[in-house]
């Protein structure tokens, strides 16, 4: 299978999905929410005004950042310039809704946060009571097999797993006779715990070494190697 062929990740769509697992409907329960809080945010929006299927809860933004290691962050961390097209929509929302867009953030691969590059930025607006407007999305889509390659990433477990599997093709592949003239399972069984530890060591050294961290610890982390 050749992977150019494959159709590329559109975080927009992304979340469209985590969104539709919610049977609860967003757009109701958020007015309902701030109405009775009374709630009072910078960006003063007109509810009725707003597109509902823009509207995303704090936890649907987490699960796709967790997946897909990706960051949200506030948009005085991001290295790249706004589109026009991004600033269009931001004076478009500021004259229907008669109020000043602020707090503005950003979801975006942690690349984008030190380098500038065009990979799939959204563009979101608090409305209070951790909901999100998407204002705007730009750039190119993620490669399609980056929910995959970003999987041993999630936690510990998946990572070990990742080392597992790849100690037992390296043992697969290794011939045992190199280590013993009577080879048997326990040998078997040994050497794959060696090659297993030894590449473990050289993963968590290098991840340590580097500052690297797992995705639900950095998808709001504004620390550069996180």
């Amino acid at each position: 299978m050749n992977v150019n062929t494959l159709p590329k990740t559109n975080i927009e769509k992304a979340l469209k999905r985590y969104r539709a697992h919610n049977q609860k409907d967003h757009f109701i329960q958020l007015k309902g929410l701030i109405n009775a809080l009374n709630i009072s945010t910078l960006n003063s929006f007109d509810l009725d005004l707003l597109s509902k299927d823009r509207i995303y809860h704090i936890d649907e933004i987490k699960k796709v950042c967790i997946d897909y290691r990706l960051r949200f962050l506030d948009i005085k961390y991001f290295k790249n310039e706004l589109p026009q097209d991004a600033l269009t929509q931001i004076t478009q929302l500021e004259e229907a809704h008669q109020t000043q867009v602020g707090e503005l953030k950003i979801m975006a691969p942690s690349a984008l946060f030190r380098l500038k590059k065009t990979d799939d930025p959204l563009l979101f607006a608090p409305l209070g009571n951790e909901y999100y407007y998407l204002v705007h999305k730009w750039g190119n889509d993620l490669h399609p097999l980056r929910k995959v390659m970003m999987w041993p990433f999630k936690n510990i477990w998946n990572l070990l797993a990742v080392v597992f599997l790849f100690s037992w093709l390296l043992t697969e592949l290794t011939p045992i006779q190199l280590f013993t003239r009577t080879p048997d399972n326990s040998t078997y069984w040994m050497l794959l715990f060696f090659i297993f530890k030894a590449v473990a060591s050289v993963v968590l050294y290098f991840g340590f070494a580097l500052g690297k961290n797992f995705n639900p610890a950095i998808w709001n982390s504004r620390y550069d190697k996180a």
